[in-house]
Formats: C-alpha cells, structure tokens, sequence
C-alpha cells in the first residue's frame, strides 16, 4: 500500500514544480539580422518558466534565421513555422527581438505585419525590443501609445504618433517595449506578469 500511494504521488508533485508559465505558447516573429541575444535571452527566462516558444518566420520551416552580435554574425536559428501557417489564437503572447536589419525586413512581409495586427486586435500582450518597435508602426499600433525603443528611431517612433519614453520597459496596456539587451531583464519580467495576468483573467472567465 505504501508503494502505490508514493506511485501516485509522485506525478502530483512534478505538476507542482512546473513553471508558472506552464501551458503558455508564445509566438516569435523575426528574420535575418535579428539581434541574437534580444531572442535568445527572452527564450530561455521563457522557457525557464515553463512556456513553449515558437521561432516564427517568413522563411519557410527547415530554413534557418542569421542571428546578430551587434554588426558580427552570430548563430543560426532554425526556424519552426512559417509566418503565413501562424494564426493569433494559437499563442498567448508575441515576442519581437531586435536587431536593425531584422525588423526592416519583416517591414516588407506584409504576412509579417498582418499577423501582428490580428495578434494586437487580439488584445493579447506584445513586447517588442530595440528596432522591432519599427513593425509597430506599419502594424497601426505606435499611434498614440506609451513606447520606448533603441534610441535611434525614436524619431520615427514620435512622427507615428507614439509618446516615447527613455526607459528600460515601457507598457501601455498590453504592449510592452524596451530600448537594448541591458533592458532584457526588466522586458523579461514585464513578458511574464503580462502572461500571468492574461491567464488569471481567462480563469476567472472560465469560472464564471
């Protein structure tokens, strides 16, 4: 009797030791030129928490995404999904690393943007680092919003309409954006209460 209750109690307590994001999917949307760190920092605190994360690109599946180190070229990241498979309802938040060239080009992917429009009309949280605040504005989302962003387009940022702000995370409802990799700490933590919320509010809904 003794062995079969330590039987079953031993699947109990690894539930318990699951991550508070456990069950979260968050999708990631970039391309070539991606500032590497501003992904793959994100992904392992994500991961780490217990969330599946999705590398989501206009290259095709079995394609591999050129991460960046500044202007050096760092490592391959293959790619799990392509953009045009990618549906908003499918994930609890989106991710948009960095990088300069990265965000440019996800500018001319009109699949790119339209995916982060129906995600932000989704009222699902967003958190976007660097130069991918640029996708914001050709998503329709920067106008009139709290932003922050690599300082060098905060110009851009505020011909869009956006109030910019020169701080390490900026949130205006579920929109979370930061300026560089030394904000990647406060980015992650905003990402994780933004997802922890969404999923206390979907509990509620569901109990009521």
């Amino acid at each position: 009797m003794t062995t079969d209750q330590v039987e079953v109690q031993e699947p109990d307590h690894e539930k318990v030791n699951r991550g508070p994001l456990d069950g979260k999917r968050v999708a990631v949307v970039m391309t070539d030129g991606v500032e590497q760190v501003e992904y793959t920092g994100p992904r392992t605190f994500l991961e780490q928490q217990g969330a599946q994360v999705i590398l989501i690109s206009p290259k095709g599946v079995g394609a591999a995404v050129q991460g960046m180190n500044h202007d050096d070229k760092g490592d391959m990241f293959p790619v799990e999904m392509n953009i045009q498979d990618a549906h908003p309802n499918d994930f609890d938040a989106l991710l948009l690393p960095g990088g300069e060239q990265n965000p440019l080009a996800l500018r001319k992917s009109p699949e790119s943007i339209a995916f982060i429009k129906e995600f932000y009309a989704a009222d699902k949280p967003i958190a976007a680092i660097c130069h991918a605040p640029w996708v914001l504005i050709d998503a329709g989302i920067a106008e009139s919003k709290n932003l922050t962003s690599w300082p060098d387009i905060q110009d851009d940022m505020k011909q869009a309409g956006a109030e910019w702000i020169d701080q390490e995370v900026v949130i205006d409802e579920k929109l979370i954006t930061s300026r560089k990799p030394d904000d990647i700490p406060a980015f992650n933590e905003a990402l994780m209460k933004a997802l922890m919320v969404s999923a206390d509010l979907s509990n509620m809904g569901a109990s009521s």
